[in-house]
């Protein structure tokens, strides 16, 4: 029926034109069927004006070729004096920093990629930092990201900005696909830390991401642990971040308290040379951070981290997609008193100081469950103990009281021979395993 319908209508169509063309041949003047003597002249011009007018449209094409080419070769040259002065400035910025390594002087690593709001971190590192000298701030940049390396430019008195030169596609199992970006972060880590410590020689190295807030007495903190973190052995950082840094889990009246931790923080963490030295050759493809954690790395040693954190994440948008974010470290309260820490003795942080006062001060607590805890039923002054002795137990007691409740290779957050130490309303907490631990078991991950 369709078929058929559509014949019908070409047939309709066919006999209108011919209709049409009918009609207009009917019509049409005799005289232009008479052949003028001129028609065979005007043919040969209308044949020359044709040739004319094909050379002319050449030789127009010709010269927009030639127009296009020009402005294509203009562009290459223009973009080669621009990579050729980017590296001028770049092969610059190395003579430069080659020059302000020193004693004394510990490099700040701020870590980009694509995030155009490192503008946000930077002014506060530029407005807290005591001396440029004393503290050069490095951005290194990976991604190529051209809004965030003209905001980086923005600051190019102040700073120093390196970019990570390898861009090539980087190798993930098929079975990682999605973490691709802990791959490259992995590799941008190697190569700025490389950059800093065995081309620019410098010891000692403030680690920055670009989405972090500083505190203002960030560099007195830095500053007073950096004799710790030389001189005991068994400190390997010191972070000036707190995982369990919410405003109802931390004494607030305290911002000069510090503590020592086996969890490895991150966020704000300094390292030095010789720690580079003998992590670089075994530096991993990715998730550096957790790798870090892992019992053959720590090698048993600990952190030191603040009470009240001296940073704070405002990226909630990054390959982690957010993990942990609502829940825990968009609450992280941010120490807003200055404590002039270089002021003060910190040799209380030492192994032999901390950890003789640490057991028996955790262990002389009384026992209370996180229920008494939490309902304020607890008659006695002073710090208490909440005990545990299997992964379900603490985790329980963290969920219930606010605490992130994970692990890496076995070590919870903040953890410190086992022992996370907390403030909850007005008293010092330890959620604790039994007096005679035996160490942390990466099963527990």
């Amino acid at each position: 029926m369709r078929r058929n319908h559509l014949v019908g209508i070409l047939l309709l169509s066919l006999l209108t034109w011919v209709f049409i063309i009918y009609v207009l041949l009917r019509n049409r003047p005799t005289s232009g069927f008479v052949v003028s003597p001129d028609d065979g002249f005007s043919l040969i011009q209308l044949e020359t004006n044709i040739k004319e007018e094909q050379k002319a449209n050449a030789l127009l094409m010709r010269n927009v070729k030639n127009a296009v080419h020009e402005q294509i070769e203009a562009r290459r040259i223009e973009e080669e004096e621009k990579a050729a002065a980017i590296e001028e400035t770049r092969k610059e910025d190395e003579r430069r920093l080659q020059g302000t390594a020193g004693d004394g002087v510990v490099a700040v690593l701020v870590f980009a990629c694509n995030r155009p709001t490192v503008t946000r971190c930077l002014e506060q590192l530029i407005r807290y930092r005591p001396s440029p000298s004393q503290f050069p701030i490095i951005v290194s940049q990976d991604c190529e990201h051209e809004g965030t390396a003209q905001a980086i430019s923005a600051f190019s008195s102040q700073v120093f900005h390196i970019k990570q030169p390898d861009q090539r596609e980087i190798f993930v199992p098929p079975k990682e696909k999605k973490f691709k970006g802990y791959f490259k972060i992995a590799r941008h880590y190697g190569w700025a830390l490389n950059q800093t410590f065995n081309v620019y020689n410098f010891t000692t190295a403030i680690i920055i991401e670009d989405d972090l807030d500083v505190s203002p007495d960030l560099f007195s903190y830095f500053l007073a642990t950096l004799p710790l973190l030389k001189h005991d052995p068994s400190l390997w950082c010191v972070s000036a971040w707190n995982d369990n840094g919410k405003l109802e889990l931390i004494d607030t009246s305290s911002p000069e308290l510090l503590h020592r931790t086996d969890f490895f923080p991150g966020l704000g963490w300094m390292i030095t040379k010789s720690l580079w030295s003998e992590l670089s050759p075994k530096w991993p493809l990715s998730y550096w951070d957790d790798w870090i954690r892992q019992p053959e790395q720590r090698k048993g040693r600990a952190c030191i981290r603040p009470e009240v954190s001296r940073t704070r994440t405002f990226g909630k948008i990054g390959v982690s997609n957010g993990l942990f974010y609502e829940k825990h470290l968009k609450y992280i309260h941010l120490n807003d008193k200055y404590v002039p820490f270089t002021k003060l003795n910190l040799t209380y942080l030492l192994k032999d100081n901390y950890d003789s006062n640490f057991v028996k001060t955790v262990y002389e607590s009384p026992i209370v469950s996180h229920q008494e805890l939490r309902s304020g039923n607890i008659v006695q002054n002073g710090p208490v103990r909440i005990a545990y002795n299997t992964k379900t137990a603490y985790r329980s007691a963290a969920k219930t009281l606010g605490l992130m409740d994970d692990f890496r290779s076995g070590v919870p957050r903040t953890g410190y021979r086992g022992v996370v130490s907390f403030f909850y309303k007005g008293r010092r907490v330890y959620l604790a395993p039994p007096a005679r631990w035996k160490g942390y078991d990466p099963s527990w991950s």
